[in-house]
């Protein structure tokens, strides 16, 4: 068990080098760039990283003992008949990331460091136009998902095994932030809920009809029909799109009416002046 412990420690160490050495390397040098950059430039990051650890490492696939019971128990026998057979090594696992996101929370709610990261998450060049450090911001936000990686794969590598594919895993998250909204942690754990419970209950009615293997997709599906009628998800932020009519004659407002139709009726016109041209701008967030 010391061992174990031992190598988690320095596997924190590791994690918090490498944000250091990815917010040195790449992102100072992205500073003020579109998001669109940005989104580029940590999934080169996040690829490179998968090509180095199998050959550093290599690509076997590697046992990890932490002390987690893996036998099965009945619960909620109270409420269904014969109970719900679950692992407890599951169990375990749904605690610690209780617990994670419970941590997690607090700290970008209640503490100053994690204001001032919401507010870089935000818009970034706001934020550093009043003072916030992007860098050393960009080293926790590093550090932070590294310590959450660790977390995840330990779990996780206790259940199947340390393997490089186990970052196939963690392309579940991407459903369940979409369902939940991008922009919401609580829609993110509602999220989470839906789609493991949807999951397990469609392999079980709908598997037998079409042949199975349900669970492998239905996360997309569900994430995919969410984007068509609610494309900020189920608590993700509405965006405002505000502009200007500069002209009060009739054919200004035959302009408003064809604006309203393209941006959608939650836009707004703000003002109205006698001078030609408009462009649209995001306001606000709702």
């Amino acid at each position: 068990m010391i061992s174990v412990l031992l190598s988690i420690v320095v596997s924190i160490v590791i994690m918090i080098g490498v944000a250091y050495a990815v917010e040195r390397l790449a992102l100072r040098h992205l500073v003020n760039q579109e998001p669109i950059t940005l989104l580029m430039a940590t999934l080169g990051i996040a690829y490179l990283l998968d090509g180095l650890g199998p050959m550093i490492f290599g690509s076997a696939v590697y046992s990890i003992n932490v002390g987690m019971p893996k036998e099965p128990v009945f619960i909620l026998e109270g409420l269904f008949d014969g109970g719900v057979l679950v692992s407890k090594e599951d169990l375990y696992s749904a605690i610690i990331a209780a617990v994670l996101v419970a941590a997690l929370t607090l700290f970008f709610q209640k503490t100053k460091t994690g204001r001032a990261l919401r507010a870089v998450a935000d818009d970034h060049q706001a934020a550093q136009s009043i003072g916030i450090p992007l860098g050393r911001m960009w080293v926790i936000v590093w550090s932070v998902a590294g310590v959450v990686a660790l977390v995840v794969g330990i779990i996780w590598g206790s259940k199947l095994g340390v393997q490089f594919s186990l970052s196939l895993v963690a392309l579940k998250a991407l459903p369940v932030v979409i369902l939940g909204g991008l922009t919401s942690l609580p829609g993110a754990i509602i999220g989470g809920l839906i789609i493991g419970v949807g999951e397990k209950l469609s392999e079980v009615y709908l598997g037998p009809m079409i042949g199975g293997g349900i669970e492998t997709w239905f996360a997309y599906g569900l994430a995919l029909c969410v984007l068509l009628v609610r494309p900020q998800g189920l608590f993700g932020e509405k965006l405002l799109i505000a502009y200007e009519i500069r002209d009060d004659s009739t054919e200004g407002a035959s302009r408003l009416a064809a604006k309203k139709e393209f941006f959608g009726e939650d836009s707004l016109c703000v003002s109205r002046v006698k001078r030609s041209g408009s462009e649209p701008k995001i306001i606000d967030r709702v």
